[in-house]
């Protein structure tokens, strides 16, 4: 499902973009997967023939979390969407989906639309602007998922992990819509739990996602956040998560609890220290 033959192929190499130097490589193990990276990170893989794999292991448990909400198309925001990974998937798995497309940097926009067959996915606007401003112009109620999968190469930005944004993407998602957010995080996850705290200050349900070296603080890894005002299919993300190639753990309720530890959460203006990625994690 969801195959399709690329338009144009793609030409590797660097790419002077709005905010740096981006670059493509060709999979050599998947002749129609890339990898797009910023500033020596990699930042997103698509397969342009193959929407549905995932190459990356916290995108797919965003994946896991989607195909657990109730069927049908989806009206989904992303907020630093990259190569755009997940609107494809969704476009490939739940056809009839509507896609808005948050990024700041113009000229990457246009080198995935142009590089990596952006225009194949059907129903989807992108807007170029910072995460703040875009949301605080969209309507309320207006979406069924809300993706914020945002970085200034390996960290978040701040600004977009407070509880004034939360409340922002609160207004934007339906009563029963399903929030996403990606964290990055490393020894003690002090910053993941600053942001896990605020999302539950917004949405009462909540539960965290990742492998049980990073929820251990062992390694610098992807955590996975989701949040609604409904109630979650926890027993569904729990036995995805757990069997999935990842092996990842679900937590929440009281767990959750325990994770976040009093950890305070972060309002606008707070001086926040975001974790750093050891060098050697990308070479």
């Amino acid at each position: 499902m969801g195959k399709r033959k690329a338009e144009a192929t793609p030409v590797p190499g660097r790419y002077p973009v709005d905010m740096g130097e981006a670059e493509l490589l060709r999979d050599l193990d998947r002749p129609s997967g890339w990898l797009l990276s910023m500033a020596g990170v990699p930042q997103s893989y698509v397969d342009l023939a193959d929407p549905t794999y995932l190459d990356f292991e916290y995108v797919r448990l965003m994946a896991d979390v989607i195909d657990a909400l109730a069927e049908g198309p989806l009206d989904a925001v992303h907020v630093g969407a990259g190569a755009c990974t997940l609107p494809r998937y969704i476009a490939a798995t739940r056809p009839g989906s509507r896609h808005i497309v948050v990024e700041p940097d113009a000229a990457l926009v246009e080198l995935v639309r142009e590089q990596l067959d952006l225009r194949s996915v059907p129903r989807l606007k992108v807007r170029v602007a910072d995460g703040r401003t875009a949301v605080s112009g969209l309507r309320d109620a207006s979406a069924d998922l809300f993706v914020l999968d945002a970085f200034s190469g390996a960290t978040m930005p701040v600004e977009l992990a407070t509880g004034e944004y939360m409340g922002d993407i609160a207004r934007v998602l339906k009563d029963d819509g399903t929030l996403l957010v990606n964290i990055a995080d490393g020894k003690g996850l002090a910053f993941a739990r600053r942001v896990v705290a605020t999302v539950r200050g917004t949405f009462p349900h909540v539960a965290l996602l990742a492998e049980p070296g990073i929820l251990r603080g062992r390694r610098f890894g992807n955590l996975i956040v989701a949040a609604s005002s409904a109630p979650l299919p926890l027993r569904e993300l729990t036995r995805k998560a757990a069997g999935g190639l990842t092996q990842a753990r679900c937590v929440c309720e009281e767990d959750l609890e325990k994770f976040v530890a009093g950890a305070a959460p972060i309002r606008d203006g707070d001086r926040v220290i975001t974790p750093v990625p050891p060098p050697e994690l990308f070479e």
